[in-house]
């Protein structure tokens, strides 16, 4: 079951980010690229700033090193045409397994059972919107998807849908 709702289209970027954000922007930058003058709310203390449209940033050193997108509200990403936001979490986990196993992605498991390919920066999550568990994909800068520390201290819930 997937979330049929109308939403922004985002691009994976090769050179590591998603949408109009890549990795290493200052939080200046990430607030220009989506066109607003400043974040909704900075929350943590792992340096997360939230923006309108379901799209949460979170910063390493004040460089952006994860996009978090809501499930239902957030932009919408496609990997070989699979829907990333909001599908159903055990078809998402399915679909990243077979599309490693084609392309020879790194495949990693989070100690909360989440499923990231690390080479291509997409760890897939999920999120409770009302009673359903819907996909919620983060887009991580490589370093953070190896690292203990950071793979601990991702988001694991989204906004409420």
């Amino acid at each position: 079951m997937s979330a049929s709702v109308k939403r922004e289209r985002w691009e994976l970027r090769a050179e590591g980010g998603v949408g109009p954000l890549r990795f290493g922007m200052s939080p200046a930058e990430v607030a220009k690229a989506l066109l607003v003058s400043e974040p909704e709310a900075r929350v943590g203390p792992y340096g997360q700033e939230d923006f309108p449209g379901g799209v949460k940033a979170f910063y390493d050193v004040g460089k952006l090193a994860c996009v978090a997108l809501d499930a239902v509200a957030g932009p919408q990403v496609f990997l070989a045409d699979f829907p990333l936001a909001g599908s159903d979490p055990a078809q998402g986990h399915q679909f990243l397994l077979d599309h490693a196993a084609e392309h020879g992605n790194w495949v990693l498991y989070t100690p909360d059972a989440s499923l990231s390919l690390t080479d291509l920066g997409i760890l897939l999550r999920e999120q409770r919107v009302g009673e359903a568990l819907l996909t919620r994909p983060l887009f991580v800068k490589e370093e953070w998807l190896e690292s203990e520390y950071y793979r601990d201290h991702l988001p694991l819930e989204g906004v409420p849908g």
